[in-house]
């Protein structure tokens, strides 16, 4: 059995093949094609704390996958950091354990970027360079690399936003020893009304964004709104745009971005498609380049099953 801890991982890591593993996932989770049970939940509140179990397998892979994520919020201040986990592989088989992915939630994180990422690519308007990321944390500089990973060709202009300033200029300082092109945004309105792409990555519980703040053709991946009671995106901007794309319909109706505007009765489950069927190019995506669309990703543990069946087939070991 393999064994392998976070350097490890991150040294047979090719963001590549991680991408396609992850398109294929969001495209065999849309056709029926997963096995996804209800994910279990225990909550520590004493310690400000929780713990996820998420499992998946693909239709005709050889693994399914296991994955604990902890996340214990008051842990940065001890010194520690706030997420913690690891994947378990077996056989699907004969049952066997394949591999240990003690990756402290960096997969997970990884997986979150690349989503994102490939949402952006699949529903920006043709040729977008200009790009507003909104919140300051991990994913704010993970969809950003991931996003210009996939889009090698041409040079993306990145602008941060977020509550405190200082906190979006130090993202903004390591994403440009990076060699990428990144400003701070000192005006989310202005931001968002000259951005092509914006990705939200906030915990946010009231909606930060308006409607009249979106020029025609803008694209939102919204990667914020993850349980009930948060919200990134005015009710009304979601209920009016052109087209709406969930990574799964019913996590995002009720607990995701969308589930303020189905609460309101302004969409319902037919009013969303399955990122997946635009993946794979049964459903046309963005038509015109003139159409606001946003992206609500929730997270599937197919996307965890995936990068680790990625990481497994990406080294010497296999």
């Amino acid at each position: 059995m393999i064994d392998l801890d976070k350097p490890q991982i991150q040294q047979r890591f090719d963001m590549d093949a991680a991408a396609d593993a992850i398109r294929n996932a969001y495209i065999a989770s849309a056709t029926g094609q997963v096995q996804a049970p209800p994910v279990t939940y225990l909550g520590f509140d004493r310690n400000n704390g929780d713990c996820h179990v998420k499992t998946s397998h693909i239709a005709g892979t050889d693994a399914f996958v296991i994955k604990i994520a902890t996340g214990f919020y008051d842990n940065p201040a001890k010194g520690l950091p706030s997420s913690n986990g690891l994947n378990i592989l077996f056989s699907a088989t004969n049952g066997a354990p394949l591999a240990i992915l003690r990756d402290e939630g960096w997969l997970t994180d990884m997986r979150t970027g690349l989503g994102g990422a490939i949402a952006s690519c699949a529903l920006g308007a043709d040729g977008f360079e200009r790009v507003l990321i909104v919140g300051t944390g991990l994913q704010c500089r993970h969809q950003a690399r991931c996003l210009q990973a996939l889009v090698p060709d041409r040079k993306l202009s990145f602008t941060i936003w977020g509550r405190n300033a200082a906190k979006a200029a130090t993202a903004a300082k390591e994403l440009a020893a990076d060699g990428m092109n990144v400003q701070v945004a000192p005006d989310l309105q202005a931001a968002c009304q000259g951005a092509q792409i914006i990705v939200t990555t906030t915990p946010a519980q009231s909606p930060l964004i308006q409607r009249d703040w979106i020029a025609p053709g803008t694209h939102i991946t919204a990667i914020g709104a993850d349980s009930p009671g948060k919200q990134e995106l005015a009710t009304e901007l979601t209920a009016n745009a052109d087209l709406l794309i969930c990574d799964d319909a019913a996590q995002s109706l009720d607990h995701g971005e969308f589930r303020a505007a189905r609460s309101a009765d302004l969409i319902g489950a037919g009013g969303v498609t399955a990122l997946g069927l635009i993946l794979s190019g049964d459903h046309p995506g963005r038509t015109d380049n003139a159409q606001i669309t946003i992206a609500d990703l929730t997270g599937l543990a197919v996307q965890d099953a995936a990068i680790s069946l990625a990481v497994l087939d990406g080294g010497p070991d296999h």
